[in-house]
């Protein structure tokens, strides 16, 4: 009977409490009414089988239904109708610059740095449904993977097909990297700009310095955050190529170049990471997912239909049809 029925007044139902004790004010009652008259015989009364004396217990027994909707009608039932409308009040685009050198392939991440980095940056992809995001990888020079779009079937199928390879020029240009970046967000009309940039090493080649770079960045209004990644110490990583093509692996002083990575990251308005491991990888794109959240406005519209008039006229009905039965067929019991 409620069923998708709220009680704007929930308050009121305490008032049901009174009635056990109007039905035992009404037992004590009825007992101290009924009179009792002893005669030594009934042989001179006419004795009739009438229900109505028992019936008058009715009369109560509806006025105390009465008052219960009364109680609930102050307890004001009523429906909720919610339409919901939402609305993208701020957009983010970003670029995930990442550094795809030979040392990325250094297997002190599993299964190495760059699969591993492509694992947790596919979910990071997926967790912005609303956002635009682009690719930049770089080396020793850099070229933009994927223009930013909303598109992130594009986005994941570019990600997962980012391989090291021989074509780009070997090295980390650092700041060519950001440059590049910065390039396709310039013009963006996002209220937001952000640049994820990822680098296992040093700034060695380009023909940008990183430092102005950041400058380009800042004056755009792009903020960037920069991850070192890399254990402390030694990694297995390549020193030299065999003859049938695969890498010959040795044990590397891991070498990042973080004072630059936190310069850039202050200059911009950004935050430094360094990932020493799968786990703390996944810890800072969790980060920054929640650092740079986009905002969604949601509407919400409310359709109340009241219920309370319907037990106000059942508790009229009630009364009114109680009333009538007091002066009618109970008037000479009531």
């Amino acid at each position: 009977m409620f069923e998708g029925i709220e009680f704007l007044n929930k308050g009121f139902f305490w008032l049901l409490l009174l009635l056990p004790l109007a039905m035992l004010w009404y037992f004590f009652k009825n007992k101290q009414q009924t009179a009792a008259l002893k005669i030594s015989s009934l042989k001179g009364f006419k004795v009739t089988n009438s229900v109505l004396p028992k019936l008058k217990h009715l009369l109560f027994a509806l006025r105390l239904i009465a008052l219960t909707s009364l109680i609930i009608a102050l307890a004001r039932p009523r429906t909720v109708d919610v339409s919901t409308k939402t609305k993208k009040t701020r957009g983010i685009d970003i670029v995930m610059a990442i550094d795809v050198s030979a040392s990325m392939l250094a297997k002190d991440l599993k299964p190495n740095r760059l699969e591993a980095l492509k694992e947790v940056a596919s979910e990071f992809i997926k967790g912005r449904p609303n956002d635009r995001i682009g690719i930049v990888e770089y080396a020793g020079e850099s070229y933009t993977k994927t223009p930013i779009t909303s598109d992130k079937s594009i986005v994941l199928r570019s990600l997962n097909d980012i391989r090291y390879n021989t074509i780009i020029e070997g090295g980390t240009a650092i700041g060519m990297g950001l440059a590049t970046s910065v390039n396709r967000l310039k013009d963006s009309k996002a209220e937001s700009k952000v640049i994820i940039l990822l680098t296992d090493g040093v700034n060695n080649g380009g023909s940008i310095n990183p430092k102005i770079a950041s400058e380009l960045a800042l004056e755009f209004g792009i903020k960037t955050y920069t991850i070192g990644l890399g254990t402390n110490g030694m990694a297995l990583s390549p020193i030299s190529m065999k003859q049938n093509g695969q890498f010959q692996y040795g044990r590397v002083k891991v070498e990042i170049d973080e004072e630059l990575l936190k310069e850039i990251a202050a200059v911009t308005g950004g935050k430094y990471f360094r990932a020493t491991n799968n786990k703390k990888l996944a810890e800072i794109y969790d980060e920054i997912n929640k650092l740079e959240k986009t905002e969604i406005e949601e509407f919400k519209f409310y359709n109340y239909e009241e219920k309370f008039r319907f037990f106000v006229w059942v508790a009229g009905i009630l009364l009114l049809f109680e009333l009538l039965l007091r002066i009618t067929v109970f008037k000479s019991f009531v």
